[in-house]
């Protein structure tokens, strides 16, 4: 799927009936930009937002449609993180936390700032490293 930019007048995909309730997030007028900018300073939080501004094709994403080649724990980490500070949105379904962002909270409290994580490109073409069938990091 080739990416494209995000845009402020897309919509956010409508939440599918029966979701489960999400986790704990601040409400839309208390997010504070240091704290998103904050969240957001981090190269690997930052692609997580990013690939799920340019390549989201459902509603909401596990942690393993990532690919990125990182300890479980330090994902949950890194997930916790974006969703404290008001980044993304994370349901539980049984075992599994699915995560999106929240395009219309972030565009109404700081427009504009989707668009720079969208157009983010990273230094290095292969970060983060990702990995294959069988859990081998990809070359």
């Amino acid at each position: 799927m080739t990416p494209t930019a995000h845009t402020s007048t897309r919509p956010q995909p409508p939440e599918p009936a029966g979701l489960p309730d999400p986790l704990p997030e601040p409400a839309r007028e208390d997010l504070r930009l240091e704290t998103v900018l904050g969240a957001l300073s981090d190269p690997l939080r930052l692609f997580i937002v990013r690939k799920l501004l340019l390549e989201r094709e459902a509603f909401d994403h596990p942690c393993g449609w990532f690919g990125i080649d990182r300890p479980k724990s330090s994902l949950t980490h890194h997930f916790k993180a974006l969703r404290e500070a008001g980044v993304i949105r994370q349901r539980q379904y049984g075992l599994e936390r699915r995560s999106h962002v929240r395009t219309d909270d972030l565009d109404a409290r700081f427009p504009g700032l989707l668009d720079l994580v969208a157009a983010w490109t990273p230094a290095d073409p292969d970060f983060p490293p990702r990995t294959r069938k069988g859990g081998t990091r990809a070359s």
